[in-house]
């Protein structure tokens, strides 16, 4: 029983450190001026890059990559 209970606070007290991290960000983050909002949108186009990217990969380099590369190339 007290093996439960200290592995729960454990859990509850990283959780809550995580919480009061990410609030006192939250709080000094001012208000998004034009750059700051440039940055962001160039740094999501970039996310969104990758992950388009990777899927890319991860489908050609599976056993049917020649027959997708074959259907995409008769689609262009």
């Amino acid at each position: 029983m007290v093996y439960l209970v200290l592995a729960a606070t454990a859990v509850l007290s990283i959780a809550a450190a995580a919480v009061i991290v990410l609030v006192g960000r939250q709080r000094r983050r001012m208000e998004s001026g034009s750059e700051a909002r440039r940055i962001e949108a160039a740094a999501t186009r970039g996310v969104r890059d990758a992950r388009r990217q990777a899927h890319a990969q991860q489908h050609f380099n599976d056993a049917g990559g020649f027959s997708a590369l074959r259907d995409r190339d008769s689609l262009s």
